[in-house]
């Protein structure tokens, strides 16, 4: 199926839950930003629908209400209880770093009484109403109704199922087509405190969704579920395509990708060059560009004063900025990078969350070696592009990486990535490490 034969007359929603600035968590945010407004530059009338979290207010981003009332039905046949919510509007502005025109979902119960995004028991609730208030607004809604409808990760895989069977027959919905996004297979929502008991078996995909509230949603696999109903399945890089073909990466579900591999493409994310750009950004002291090298050495001095660390351009600065997962490969770096401080002198400074033993491992070193390593461990949206601007490189040591944001933008910056050869980090770091042509 050709979806965007004919493009600028295409109209493409994407049913997501971060996008930047009005939700963000990871790099989906970023690409739910950018990836709609380029598709708009193209000609594509690009969209966005989320949850209106308690965090989205309604003042700063001028929201306008276009719906109110919207009855989503909770059981499968569309009896009995029904959750009432109403749909709001940012309007894309003259702003060129203005998100696209975006809906937003209003439940009082699920997203404004919420501060965050995820983390709740009851998150497969939240999406799925998320999932189906999105059809039953399209359904409804006179104003708009897109052509293609793209569902992101695990959090809205009930898209595409929902779409291919409970909406199957609704006139205004027949002719729209679905592409399921996998930003990172890993992720199937089981960071949730749900516990499968021994007579739950294994989601096939087939069953019809349970209602909402029932306990059989919790061993509803909505990653599976998106990759068996979508039209066409895409992942953020063409070599994590690939990996997830492959027992290794493929968590489970490579089997299924394997079956539908015709539909499975590979498409490289991309940052946003207006928001990542050093001869504009506001926070640097210094601007400069690829052309215009001469001031980028001060903004190392500038990083340097600001976490306290000894001010001298010729040290050499490791940067990192990240989440603190395993997946991200930080463990790697217990058994060597204290011999490596303690022989090179160089200045490592680290900002990011995440898990408590990697935190505590970045303290630990800050206190071996406080003249040496400073560890910010919290969220600070000011603080990458500062670190980007400063270092000479940033690690990036992951295990595996779907695709990866940090290295772009790092590199837009100036930072060399040092990274390991693997999904969208091989796509996009080109190979310097020298060769020896004698074996």
């Amino acid at each position: 199926m050709d979806f965007f034969n004919n493009g600028t007359n295409k109209k493409i929603l994407f049913v997501t839950t971060e996008e930047f600035p009005f939700a963000k968590i990871g790099g989906l945010g970023e690409v739910m930003f950018s990836l709609p407004r380029a598709l708009s530059r193209l000609g594509y009338d690009a969209r966005v629908m989320l949850p209106r979290y308690g965090t989205v207010d309604l003042a700063s981003h001028k929201l306008s209400l276009i719906y109110e009332g919207l009855e989503v039905p909770t059981t499968p046949d569309g009896s009995g209880t029904r959750l009432i919510c109403n749909v709001r509007e940012y309007t894309q502005s003259n702003d060129p770093r203005s998100p696209v025109t975006t809906y937003f979902l209003e439940n009082q119960e699920y997203y404004e009484l919420r501060s965050n995004v995820y983390g709740y028991k009851d998150d497969r609730i939240r999406f799925l109403l998320l999932s189906r208030g999105c059809l039953e607004f399209i359904n409804l809604y006179q104003g708009w109704t897109p052509d293609v409808l793209v569902s992101t990760d695990w959090m809205t895989g009930y898209v595409p199922n929902l779409l291919a069977t409970t909406y199957k027959d609704y006139l205004r919905l027949q002719d729209v087509s679905t592409v399921f996004s996998i930003h990172n297979l890993s992720s199937r929502g089981t960071e949730q405190n749900h516990r499968f008991t021994p007579e739950m078996e294994k989601d096939g995909g087939h069953s019809p969704l349970p209602d909402f509230f029932s306990d059989r949603l919790n061993n509803i696999d909505a990653l599976r579920r998106g990759i068996m109903y979508t039209d066409a399945i895409n992942t953020v890089s063409p070599t994590y395509a690939k990996e997830v073909l492959t027992e290794e990466l493929g968590e489970g579900l490579e089997t299924l990708l394997r079956e539908r591999r015709g539909c499975l493409f590979g498409i490289l994310n991309g940052i946003d060059y207006e928001t990542n750009d050093p001869a504009q950004d506001e926070l640097l002291t210094h601007r400069f560009s690829a052309r215009n090298l001469d001031h980028r050495e001060e903004n190392k001095l500038t990083l340097q004063k600001r976490f306290g660390l000894p001010e001298d351009k010729k040290i050499f600065v490791i940067g990192v900025v990240s989440r603190l997962n395993r997946q991200k490969g930080f463990d790697l770096l217990e058994p060597i990078i204290g011999p490596f401080l303690k022989y090179t002198g160089a200045q490592l400074i680290v900002t990011g969350t995440g898990d408590t033993a990697l935190m505590e491992f970045f303290h630990g070193l800050e206190t071996r070696f406080p003249g040496q390593v400073r560890a910010h461990l919290q969220f600070d949206d000011t603080l990458p592009h500062i670190i980007f601007a400063g270092a000479d490189v940033t690690l990036i040591p992951s295990k595996f990486e779907p695709s990866g944001l940090i290295q772009m933008e790092a590199m837009r910056f100036g930072a060399i990535p040092i990274a390991k050869k693997v999904g969208g980090l091989a796509d996009t770091i080109e190979d310097y490490n020298p060769t020896d042509d004698t074996g």
